[in-house]
């Protein structure tokens, strides 16, 4: 597990995986509210320069951001108000799949239909509190964590170069 004290580190993070990405692949986000997809997720943009600006799309649902290279698509799905599987077969996600690559926050449990190989990256927030020079308590609300588990055979190979970028996860 890494920790993460500042968005610039989640950014970075994004940043890195999308260096190993590949067209066709799909990344999972899990995490509460607030642990930082959506920032992750524009790191992740900008490794794959993409047209921005990355924000989150709860209520447009999917949003696609074309390559202003010659790089893949990048797919931003919130899956957050999805309810069923026709809900996300309805958006078509596996037209573009195999061209792009397809980065779903709240995930987890909804997508992963899509493809028999997939990267999850679980974020937290972690409170980090320490004593202050007063005796008090005092905490840091911009702590993260994240850590990540390839699914399937297509992230073999690309976890070791991900690992050299961002450390090893430890659990």
């Amino acid at each position: 597990m890494l920790t993460l004290h500042s968005a610039a580190q989640m950014i970075a993070c994004g940043r890195a995986i999308a260096a190993v990405a590949e067209p066709g692949d799909v990344v999972i986000l899990d995490g509460p509210l607030g642990a930082g997809k959506t920032t992750f997720t524009r790191g992740f943009g900008e490794g794959l320069n993409v047209r921005g600006p990355i924000t989150s799309p709860t209520f447009v649902i999917a949003r696609v951001h074309p390559s202003l290279s010659a790089g893949p698509a990048l797919v931003h799905v919130d899956a957050y108000r999805i309810d069923s599987l026709e809900d996300i077969d309805s958006l078509d996600l596996d037209e573009s799949l195999e061209d792009s690559v397809t980065v779903v926050e709240w995930g987890l449990g909804r997508v992963e239909h899509l493809a028999d190989t997939y990267l999850v990256v679980s974020l937290g927030r972690s409170k980090s509190v320490q004593e202050g020079e007063d005796g008090n308590l005092a905490g840091d609300d911009d702590v993260r964590t994240l850590e990540w588990r390839a699914v399937g055979e297509g992230w073999n190979g690309r976890i070791p170069r991900l690992s050299q970028f961002l450390g090893e996860p430890r659990n």
